[in-house]
């Protein structure tokens, strides 16, 4: 019998001991506090080129900090470097037409027709005399008709001669005719056109950082080849970060534009940062929190909120978890 009683008075004892941890638990107890998760992100550009070829020296590695405007990569293009030796030769051959569009005809060539249109002027001269004489003959009754017509047709034919002699010297004096050089003057502008830009295509094979940052990723090797367009290499700008979250709708009082709230980041000792919302749109149907009854519920959206911090964060880097406590 004691043995009961003493069994009975250890089981009171547990139940009351029971129920007065269930009484302090509920008193005391606070639930679990309830985060939203984001992930830090950063501006990055991707470096590609305008003109295919072979990677033929990386100036930087990964995790390397670049200034803007330095070279990253130099690409081996023989093809590029081919059209260049081309143009520089079409220009070649348009200046000199150009100089000697300019110039003239030589010197030797203004003595020659001059030379020329001497003669023609002595045999007109010539002519001119002859048929004179033949003429007076032939009104004298020395010579018949005929003669005097040969020496005529043949005076007429030395003037005209002379003339067009004449023309050939003037013409090489004074030059090439204007609409030959606005012509040759095109060809040249052309042929520098060409050149300007087959050198643009050159300096493509140096591909330029367009921003100051990490370089976070290379992608092909050195002597692979890589098309136009291909990308070559990633860089960070660490100076333009936030964070980004995926808040359900009913969350959104938390999410104002241009409000500022408090998060924690658990890879640096969850440190306390203040981020301020610049973002604010709807992910679209395909994002959807599906309601699971249909009575009395609805379709709640996910909308994607971006916050930047408010001051410069020593540590953060791009994929680390940011972790916002909903208010009760």
């Amino acid at each position: 019998m004691e043995k009961i009683n003493g069994k009975l008075v250890t089981f009171t004892g547990i139940i009351i001991l029971v129920l007065l941890v269930a009484v302090f638990g509920f008193i005391f107890w606070e639930p679990a506090p309830e985060y939203i998760q984001g992930e830090a992100e950063a501006a990055e550009v991707r470096i590609s080129g305008k003109v295919p070829g072979r990677i033929e020296r990386f100036m930087f590695n990964e995790g390397d900090q670049v200034q803007q405007g330095d070279t990253v990569a130099i690409l081996d293009s023989p093809e590029v470097l081919a059209k260049y030796s081309q143009a520089e030769a079409a220009e070649a051959a348009a200046r000199a037409l150009n100089q000697k569009a300019d110039k003239g005809a030589r010197s030797e060539q203004i003595v020659m027709a001059y030379q020329t249109w001497q003669k023609a002027k002595a045999a007109a001269e010539v002519a001119g005399k002859t048929y004179d004489r033949v003429k007076k003959l032939y009104e004298n009754g020395v010579v018949p008709a005929q003669r005097r017509d040969e020496a005529e047709a043949n005076y007429k034919a030395m003037m005209a001669t002379e003339q067009a002699a004449k023309a050939q010297y003037e013409m090489a004096k004074n030059g090439t005719q204007e609409e030959d050089k606005q012509a040759a003057t095109a060809q040249l502008n052309r042929a520098r056109g060409a050149v300007a830009e087959v050198e643009a295509y050159v300096k493509e094979t140096y591909l330029v950082s367009p921003i100051s940052g990490e370089v976070s990723e290379r992608y092909p090797k050195v002597g692979e080849l890589v098309g136009t367009g291909s990308p070559v290499m990633d860089v960070l700008d660490l100076s333009d970060m936030w964070v980004s979250f995926n808040v359900r709708e009913e969350q959104l009082k938390d999410f104002k534009m241009g409000d500022t709230f408090k998060a924690v980041i658990p890879a640096l000792e969850h440190r306390e940062v203040e981020l301020k919302v610049t973002y604010l749109k709807d992910m679209g149907s395909y994002a959807a929190w599906r309601a699971t009854k249909t009575t009395g519920q609805y379709d709640v959206k996910t909308f994607r909120v971006k916050a930047k911090p408010v001051e410069r964060v020593d540590g953060l880097r791009p994929g680390m978890s940011i972790l916002k406590k909903i208010k009760d």
